[in-house]
């Protein structure tokens, strides 16, 4: 299927068109541009050469300026930009541009990749040809190139990165799992991070009319936790779109799958308050609950060795996620966790999470300043220099009966290439025991 630009990218696209960030996102705008006849030159602030700065100099060659999630609106750059006249988009509202199907859009602080996936193969199960794109690795520029006319549900994962300067972006639905603490070393606090977010909200609840061949917008769903932090930050929600997603009972249909229990029991209320309102037949998506299994390095029991059982929640890059891993053990574990700041009330975080630790292995940059919060509410802690040292030493200190789970709760970068290497590599050190 041809992609045909809007009329105001058009005359942006006869100049080559600047692209900030190397990564996948960079390299999705660059499959795009191709497939539009139009050109993209990349600028990376770790590249080489004139390639890693970007001047008035250089932003007089452009009209138009995709930035990857990873540039925050403020960056010198875009300033400089937006000073030379460019025209600034994020890489996924660029590319909702060429998207005239359906559009799911999830968010939250933690579960939306889950929920991302799990709707995807809940529509594909019922003859619904449907794919997860944006926040999950697989750039939206890029899939619009390779599922148009192949695709009729593109189910997308937004994160706050990519939601704060959203302009074009409308979904057919937006549905919001939950929010807790997460990404203050980008966001200025919680209002901040909530409002980054809620920007989906906006773009989702816009009155315009139907999109090109007829396509809906505005519906939204919302679970408890994000009902609670509307409410602190002012913000108004329809009551149509709050749901009551905790401490909600037993599912007996769910029995055996994935979300019999929390945190997932969360993600699968808010997809079928979804499917009820798209008009699917119910029992179809406990079908489907049946069939889905959850992606790696989330909360997935690895071996049991010596009675001792491992688990890997790799995954987990924020505290809000090893709260959840560690509710649904009975008995306190073996903690392995740190890793990469990403801002937050440290002290908080071990304060809580406390009564469920029996003693904590801690990693990365974050270990003095979790080890010393450790000390202060009696946690015995040890800390180590390498991921093979905390596994090892608590394997040593384990008897059976015991659970030793990985669930770090900051991100990986600062030992790793990222969560799934994290999550790789403590696999391999626990086959080796």
């Amino acid at each position: 299927m041809p992609l045909v630009p809007p009329d105001f990218l058009l005359p942006l696209l006869q100049r080559p068109v600047a692209i900030f960030g190397a990564g996948v996102s960079g390299q999705g705008v660059i499959t795009l541009l191709k497939e539009l006849g139009g050109r993209g030159i990349v600028y990376d602030e770790m590249g080489e050469g004139e390639r890693a700065v970007f001047t008035g100099t250089e932003a007089a060659r452009h009209g138009l300026v995709i930035a990857s999630p990873g540039f925050v609106p403020t960056h010198p750059w875009l300033a400089v930009a937006r000073a030379a006249g460019c025209t600034c988009l994020g890489e996924l509202d660029l590319a909702s541009l060429f998207w005239p199907e359906e559009l799911v859009a999830i968010t939250g602080t933690n579960g939306k990749t889950t929920l991302a996936e799990f709707l995807a193969h809940a529509l594909r199960e019922n003859g619904r040809p449907a794919e997860v794109t944006g926040n999950v690795g697989y750039p939206f520029s890029r899939f619009v190139v390779e599922q148009a006319g192949r695709v009729q549900v593109a189910v997308c994962e937004v994160s706050s990165f990519q939601a704060e300067t959203l302009r074009h972006l409308r979904p057919t639905a937006t549905l919001w799992t939950n929010f807790a603490e997460d990404h203050l070393e980008r966001h200025t606090g919680m209002a901040d991070y909530f409002a980054a977010k809620w920007r989906l909200v906006e773009q989702t609840l816009t009155d315009l009319p139907a999109r090109a061949g007829g396509r809906p917008t505005g519906a939204l769903l919302v679970g408890s936790s994000v009902q609670r932090f509307a409410r602190q930050f002012g913000r108004e929600l329809p009551a149509a779109a709050c749901l009551a997603t905790e401490d909600q009972p037993a599912d007996p249909q769910l029995a055996g799958t994935v979300f019999a229990g929390y945190p997932q029991r969360e993600n699968f209320l808010l997809a079928a308050a979804w499917w009820r309102q798209a008009g699917l037949p119910g029992g179809m998506l406990y079908t489907a609950a049946r069939s889905f299994k959850l992606g790696k390095h989330r909360l997935a029991r690895v071996v049991e060795r010596r009675g001792v059982t491992f688990w890997n929640d790799s995954k987990a890059t924020n505290f809000h996620a090893v709260e959840a891993a560690l509710a649904t053990f009975d008995r306190p574990v073996l903690w392995i966790g740190g890793g990469k700041a990403k801002g937050g009330d440290l002290g908080g975080f071990v304060r809580r999470i406390r009564p469920k630790i029996r003693h904590a292995f801690l990693i990365g940059e974050t270990r003095p300043e979790l080890a010393r919060h450790c000390r202060e509410v009696h946690v015995p802690a040890t800390t180590c220099t390498t991921l093979d040292e905390a596994v090892r030493a608590a394997f040593a200190l384990a008897g059976p009966g015991n659970h030793i789970l990985l669930s770090p709760g900051f991100a990986s970068f600062d030992m790793f290439r990222g969560y799934d290497d994290r999550g790789l590599q403590f696999e391999k050190i626990v086959d080796k025991l």
